[in-house]
């Protein structure tokens, strides 16, 4: 086996690491930001930890490939009434429309699988 070069393993820690601030399609911009280590794909696909600040509610937002994400901190309340808090792990389908709001700030731990398409 060889050895791991600086090339090959990037580390960051989410509670120290700078997050890149996120900015929809569109060019608005909430508050929220992304920790994301691969630097060949877009912000905010593929594996990610996303930074949502206190009161924001995302765009609604149509799936172009599976999302699925773990929540660690915080709490995100979804349209239909679904509280998702600490420790839940959630999957949305491809094609899946919803868009989400925190009451008081959450981090989450995300794989999104292509772009999101924003929706009415």
């Amino acid at each position: 086996m060889r050895d791991i070069t600086e090339a090959d393993r990037k580390v960051a820690n989410i509670h120290t690491a700078g997050f890149t601030p996120f900015v929809y399609p569109d060019g608005r911009a909430f508050g929220d930001a992304v920790l994301q280590l691969n630097p060949d794909e877009p912000l905010g696909i593929g594996f990610h930890v996303y930074r949502m600040p206190a009161g924001m509610t995302t765009l609604g937002h149509r799936h172009n490939g599976h999302e699925q994400f773990l929540i660690l901190e915080g709490e995100l309340h979804e349209p239909d009434g679904t509280v998702l808090k600490a420790g839940d792990l959630v999957f949305y389908r491809n094609g899946s429309e919803h868009n989400s709001y925190t009451p008081n700030g959450c981090l989450l731990a995300v794989h999104i699988a292509g772009p999101e398409v924003l929706v009415d």
